[in-house]
C-alpha cells in the first residue's frame, strides 16, 4: 500500500518538475534572446523597424502555438519540444523591445514581482479543492474581450484604457495561472503521451508568466526616457 502511494507521488513529482523545467528553459531562451537582440542595433532595427519582418515573426509564432495546442497528439515528441523552444526564441525577438523601453533594474524588479504572484497562484491552483474549470472558462472569454479592446486601442491610443486593460490583464493571467496549474495536475491522470502533456502544460504556464509580466511592466516599469 505504502509502496503504491510512494510510487504515485514519485510519478507526480517527476511530471511537475518536467513541466516547470520546460517552462523555465523557455523563459530563459526568451530572456537571453530578447536581451541579445536589444544589444545589437542592426538586429533590432531589422526586427522592430521592419513591419514585414516583425509581423512575419508574429505569424510564425501563431503557427507554432497552433501546432502545439491543436496538433500535439499527431506530432512526434521531439518535434513538440523543438516547436515549443522555437516559439520561445521567436518571442524573445519581438520582446526585445522591453529591454529598449525599460531599464534593466526595472525589468528585474518586475520579474521578481511576477515570479512571486505566479508562484502564489500556481501553488493555489495545485492545492485548492475547488474546481476552477468554470472560472477558467470565464477568464478565457474575458481574455478575448481584452484582446479586442487592445486592438481598438491601437487606433485610439487612449492611455487610461491601456492602464485599465493592463490591470485587468494582471487579474486574468493570475487567475489563469491557477486554472492552468490545476489542469496540469488533472491531465496527469488522463491517457496520452506524458511528454506532450509536459510541453503543453509548460506552454500554458509560460504564456501566463510572460503576459502577467508584460501587464505588470506597463503598470510598474520605469521607462528609460522618464
Amino acid at each position: 500500500m505504502r509502496t503504491g502511494i510512494s510510487s504515485q507521488a514519485k510519478i507526480i513529482n517527476n511530471y511537475v518538475q518536467k513541466v516547470y523545467f520546460w517552462m523555465f528553459i523557455g523563459l530563459m531562451i526568451t530572456t537571453i534572446t530578447a536581451y541579445g537582440v536589444s544589444q545589437e542595433p542592426d538586429l533590432y532595427n531589422l526586427i522592430l523597424g521592419n513591419d514585414v519582418v516583425f509581423f512575419g515573426i508574429i505569424v510564425v509564432q501563431f503557427v507554432a502555438i497552433i501546432s502545439i495546442s491543436a496538433f500535439i497528439r499527431r506530432i512526434p515528441d521531439n518535434l513538440a519540444e523543438i516547436t515549443f523552444l522555437f516559439y520561445c526564441f521567436l518571442s524573445g525577438l519581438t520582446l526585445s523591445v522591453i529591454f529598449l523601453a525599460f531599464s534593466v533594474t526595472s525589468i528585474a524588479y518586475v520579474v521578481l514581482i511576477t515570479a512571486a504572484m505566479f508562484g502564489f497562484m500556481s501553488l493555489y491552483g495545485w492545492i485548492t479543492k475547488t474546481d476552477l474549470t468554470t472560472v477558467g472558462n470565464i477568464l478565457i472569454m474575458a481574455l478575448f474581450g481584452i484582446i479586442l479592446a487592445l486592438i481598438v486601442n491601437l487606433f485610439i491610443e487612449n492611455s487610461l484604457l491601456d492602464t485599465i486593460l493592463s490591470v485587468l490583464g494582471v487579474l486574468i493571467f493570475s487567475g489563469l495561472t491557477a486554472y492552468d496549474t490545476q489542469n496540469i495536475k488533472n491531465t496527469l491522470y488522463e491517457g496520452g503521451d506524458i511528454i506532450k502533456k509536459e510541453i503543453l502544460g509548460a506552454l500554458n504556464l509560460y504564456l501566463d508568466f510572460v503576459n502577467l509580466f508584460l501587464d505588470l511592466i506597463k503598470l510598474l516599469g520605469k521607462r528609460r526616457d522618464d
